[in-house]
C-alpha cells in the first residue's frame, strides 16, 4: 500500500521510470496528461486553459489578478481524488506541492544529464542540438517562475523530495527504477490511515475551493 509522486524535469526519463515502477509494484499510474483530462472533464474548462495554468510562465498580470490560481486548483482537486484510491504513482510537474507535507507518501526527483536530454529531444522533434538546448532551458526556467510564483518555493529544492535520482554514467533507467521500487516497500513508506484521511480532507477542501 503506498502512494508515490515523481517530479520529473523535462525530457528526464521520469515518464519511462514511473510506467516501469508502476508495472513493478502493481500500482495504477497517473500522468499529467490524464491529470489535465479529467480536470477539464470534470470542472468543464478547456485543457487548453489548464495546460497554460501548468506550464507557461505568469504574466505581469496574473501577478495581479492571480487569474491562473482557480485552474490549478481545479488539478489539485482532481489529483487528490486520484491519490485517494492508495496503490498509485502520479509523474509528472507539480505534485509534489500538493502533497509535500503529507507524510508516508514517497516523493522522487528525476533529473538527468544534459547532454541525454537534449538528445531526446533531437529525436523527438527532429531539431538541432543548439534548438534542443534552447526549448529545455525554456521550459526550466518557466517551471522555475512557475513555482516560485505559486509557492514560492523551487522545484528543483531537493529538501523537497524523499529521492534525488539523477540519470547519467553512475545511475540508468532500470536502476532508478530498482531504488525507487525498494524504497517505496519500506515501512515509513506504507500509506497510512492518517495519510488517507489527510488526502481525504484535503481533496474535500481543494474541491470547495475550486468552486469558490
Amino acid at each position: 500500500m503506498g502512494i508515490i509522486i515523481i517530479s520529473r524535469g523535462s525530457y528526464s526519463y521520469g515518464a519511462a521510470i514511473a510506467q516501469k515502477v508502476a508495472k513493478t509494484l502493481n500500482y495504477d499510474i497517473i500522468s499529467r496528461e490524464k491529470l489535465i483530462e479529467t480536470s477539464a472533464k470534470e470542472f468543464n474548462v478547456p485543457e487548453v486553459k489548464l495546460l497554460h495554468a501548468m506550464y507557461d510562465a505568469p504574466s505581469f498580470l496574473e501577478r495581479i489578478t492571480h487569474g491562473r490560481k482557480k485552474y490549478v486548483a481545479y488539478i489539485k482537486a482532481a489529483l487528490l481524488d486520484f491519490l485517494k484510491k492508495d496503490n498509485v504513482i502520479y509523474h509528472g510537474f507539480a505534485g509534489v506541492f500538493f502533497v509535500r507535507d503529507i507524510p508516508h507518501i514517497l516523493k522522487v526527483r528525476i533529473t538527468a544529464d544534459m547532454e541525454k536530454r537534449v538528445k531526446l529531444v533531437m529525436e523527438r522533434d527532429k531539431v538541432s542540438e543548439k534548438e534542443a538546448l534552447r526549448i529545455i532551458k525554456k521550459l526550466d526556467e518557466e517551471r522555475s517562475k512557475w513555482s516560485r510564483y505559486l509557492y514560492g518555493i523551487d522545484i528543483a529544492d531537493p529538501s523537497l523530495y524523499d529521492l534525488v535520482i539523477h540519470i547519467g554514467q553512475s545511475l540508468n533507467v532500470d536502476e532508478a527504477v530498482s531504488i525507487i521500487c525498494r524504497t517505496a516497500l519500506l515501512d515509513t513508506f506504507k500509506t497510512s490511515s492518517e495519510t488517507l484521511k489527510i488526502i481525504e480532507d484535503r481533496a474535500m477542501a481543494a474541491r470547495q475551493q475550486s468552486v469558490l
